[in-house]
């Protein structure tokens, strides 16, 4: 089993995590975005899609989709569990981590993506080529900003995002909070106690390194 992956990806980070609170350690392999090696033939023949991360397992076949890779890890590897264990903590994780890739992941993802001069032409990753938006870079500061205030108030009633243990949409809220300041530079506002709180608490995790 080998991780295809880019360092500066952050979905291949969002693995990468949930990889190390696993305890596991396996080969990756790195694929180079900005040289666009993605694109490459011996890439695609891998993940058509031509995004990152991929995970390749011993007998060759391939998952994408970090949702789908996590999946995966957790069937073959449970303790500990990330994605909860009875059918009530499974759902509520899965609720939690979708709102934060959708309200939030995506929102940053669709500013850099709509705004950055590398990615012209495409504004979409995937197979297909998309022209950038660029009123739309400014509608997902909006949209950043209020989940920002969501998960505040999220977190005002418990200390992780899906509830009293630590979970993969605590991986996918931290790495959206990074992405956020690194991308767009919009850093979590000084009111948003809550949010701070889990933050410092989050990132002190040794597998936020990985």
């Amino acid at each position: 089993m080998k991780l295809h992956h880019s360092a500066s990806s952050p979905n291949s980070r969002r693995v990468r995590i949930f990889l190390a609170e696993k305890g596991l350690s396996i080969p990756l392999v790195t694929v180079d975005l900005g040289t666009g090696e993605q694109h490459s033939d011996a890439y695609r023949a891998i993940n058509p899609r031509r995004v990152v991360p991929t995970l390749v397992l011993e007998d060759g076949a391939a998952i994408g989709e970090v949702p789908a890779i996590c999946r995966y890890i957790e069937e073959a590897h449970p303790t500990p569990p990330l994605l909860g264990e009875t059918a009530k903590e499974k759902a509520v994780v899965a609720m939690w981590e979708r709102r934060a890739e959708l309200e939030g992941f995506a929102a940053v993802m669709e500013a850099i993506r709509n705004s950055a001069p590398g990615l012209k032409s495409r504004a979409i990753a995937g197979p297909h080529d998309y022209e950038q938006i660029p009123e739309l870079a400014e509608r997902s500061k909006l949209r950043v900003k209020n989940f920002f205030a969501d998960f505040d108030d999220r977190l005002g009633e418990a200390p992780f995002v899906a509830g009293q243990r630590f979970s993969v949409a605590d991986i996918t809220a931290l790495v959206t909070v990074e992405f956020a300041a690194k991308a767009i530079n919009f850093s979590v506002a000084d009111q948003h106690r809550s949010l701070k709180r889990w933050y410092d608490a989050i990132s002190s995790r040794s597998s936020m390194a990985a």
